[in-house]
């Protein structure tokens, strides 16, 4: 069976310009980066940005597990099966990180015959946007830090400063440091970190600002610190806004990629969803959806992380109005979920199944909430019973949720058609009536609260003296209006990994947050999840190797 990049590496890609096309975006309205790569130039958005939107569907899973879920995989397959029925169809994707290619995840281009491509540009260096927001968030530290050596005019407290540097890789080893050592002209000594790129405000901030004005605005608002007096301190208190846009300018700009299949594919931006808020840029999905009649996008990791900032954060600041949602899940990954160890998988067991499934069902129970139509679809392994397929159809219809199979990894676009067909039908059959979980004018704790016991299930929520504390500071500084991104673990509903299926009544310990003021939303922090996440004890680095002819090995 060949891997993914021996897939992508024998795929025959076509030109970006006649990708562009079928989207009819002319090649002097492209900015070109290679043979397959371009970015969408300003001029084309400008020009498109009367024409109606399209229909919006949202790809999101149950909590992942080491048994996989594919979402990724099943996002592309189903913009190929759109192309197959010969719908104009676009998938708006977010950018890879390098840090979990290169730790445990892997990349994000999908997998098997359902991946945009080229995957290796895909997964390494792109278009150098991540490297654009890395610059521009160390490039403001460095200002920052300068301001403290050359008199500090601002009367910034040094240990009230709360931005931190970043760097696109798992690296533990720069959660905390101390900066300025040496001598007297090596700068203020105090305590610093380092974030991964994708967790950066700036990251968030790229992916939510609407054009290049609107990005400097949000740029000047970010908080770096707090001076003597308890005042914040901003990046436009301390010039940085003009070089910080300079750096991103290019980096606003969409890029346009393909399929395996050739459909177009819109990647652009690329925030972590447990620990901010896990969607393409705002820029990508509205170009998208007047570009094309259906747009495909996806929020990273479960329904209870992404597609709930997708729905609280993004919709709500861009105007957005997703018109139905494709929930991805897996046997093999309710199984999990109900008890089995990994190497059990294989076998059927529909006493797993049934215990496991209640994952899906909290996730089928969330979605609803939003008013938005919901499609289940399963994306199939090879060792699934026709018992526990059957099984999860029925328990889906049960709930009132169209069902489909998903069979992308194998057989491409046309693995994807049922599914296509099934959302197809659930767009012209059944209207959605979006809104937010909350809204602005509650408090955040009531915002926590909501999300932690509407969509978690929590009984309760823990507040450290500190997240107290910086909420009764933010909420002073007028930022209580403001949506909550919730940083959180993955793997589990609750803010423990180790509590798989439906965790319900438990408590929920909020440690530590925080205003993105220039992103628009209030961090709140829980559990141990961390902002700058390590490197297993065997990365995926390891494996990853060049040929003699230049051909990248082992990345997937």
């Amino acid at each position: 069976m060949k891997t993914d990049i021996e897939i992508a590496q024998e795929a025959e890609l076509r030109p970006i310009e006649e990708i562009a096309a079928k989207l009819d975006i002319r090649a002097d309205e492209l900015e070109l980066y290679g043979k397959y790569k371009a970015k969408l130039s300003d001029e084309l958005l400008e020009r498109v940005q009367e024409e109606p939107n399209g229909k919006l569907i949202l790809v999101t899973a149950i909590n992942p597990t080491p048994a996989g879920e594919g979402k990724t995989t099943v996002t592309v397959g189903l913009g190929q099966a759109f192309g197959r029925l010969n719908k104009k169809a676009v998938i708006a994707l977010r950018e890879p990180s390098l840090g979990p290619c290169f730790g445990i995840k892997g990349g994000a281009a999908g997998g098997g015959h359902s991946q945009v491509v080229p995957m290796e540009d895909l997964n390494l260096h792109f278009t150098g946007d991540f490297h654009a927001v890395t610059s521009a968030n160390n490039l403001l530290a460095a200002m920052l830090d300068n301001h403290l050596q050359q008199g500090n005019e601002l009367g910034i407290d040094p240990k009230q400063i709360v931005w931190k540097r970043c760097l696109d890789m798992n690296d533990r080893a720069l959660r905390n440091i101390i900066v300025g050592m040496g001598g007297k002209m090596d700068g203020v000594v105090r305590q610093d970190g380092f974030d991964i790129t994708v967790a950066s405000e700036i990251m968030a901030i790229l992916c939510l600002a609407e054009d290049i004005q609107d990005l400097s605005r949000r740029l000047g608002r970010i908080i770096v610190a707090y001076n003597y007096s308890g005042d914040p301190v901003t990046a436009e208190d301390l010039h940085a806004v003009g070089a910080m846009t300079a750096l991103l300018k290019d980096a606003m700009k969409p890029n346009l990629i393909q399929t395996l299949e050739h459909t177009p594919a819109i990647i652009h931006g690329g925030p972590f969803a447990n620990i901010a808020h896990g969607c393409n840029s705002v820029r990508a999905t509205k170009a998208a959806l007047r570009l094309a009649d259906y747009v495909i996008t996806e929020a990273g990791f479960g329904a209870d992380l992404g597609a709930e900032k997708f729905l609280d954060i993004k919709c709500r600041q861009a105007g957005l109005q997703p018109d139905a949602v494709v929930l991805v899940a897996t046997v093999r990954a309710l199984k999990y979920n109900g008890g089995l160890d990994k190497s059990e998988l294989n076998t059927e067991n529909i006493d797993a199944l049934s215990r496991g499934i209640v994952n899906l069902e909290k996730h089928i129970e969330n979605l609803k909430k939003f008013g938005v139509p919901i499609v289940v679809t399963l994306n199939r392994f090879v060792t699934d019973s026709e018992a526990e397929l059957v099984f999860v159809k029925n328990f889906c219809e049960e709930r009132d949720c169209a069902f489909s199979l998903a069979e992308v990894w194998e057989h491409g676009g046309e693995g994807g058609i049922a599914l296509a067909e099934t959302v197809l039908h659930t767009l012209e059959t059944t209207e959605s009536h979006y809104a937010p979980l909350y809204a602005d004018e509650l408090s955040i704790e009531e915002k926590i609260e909501t999300v932690a016991s509407g969509i978690y299930g929590a009984g309760s929520v823990v507040y450290t003296p500190a997240a107290k504390k910086a909420i009764e500071r933010i909420t002073a500084l007028g930022y209580g209006n403001l949506p909550v991104c919730m940083a959180k673990n993955q793997y589990s509903l609750s803010d423990d990994p180790k509590r798989l299926g439906r965790p319900s009544g438990f408590e929920l310990t909020v440690r530590e947050v925080y205003v993105s003021a220039g992103a628009g939303f209030v961090v709140a922090i829980t559990g141990t999840v961390m902002t700058m996440p390590g490197l297993p004890k065997h990365p995926a680095a390891e494996g990853i190797a060049v040929d003699e002819t230049g051909r990248i090995k082992g990345l997937f």
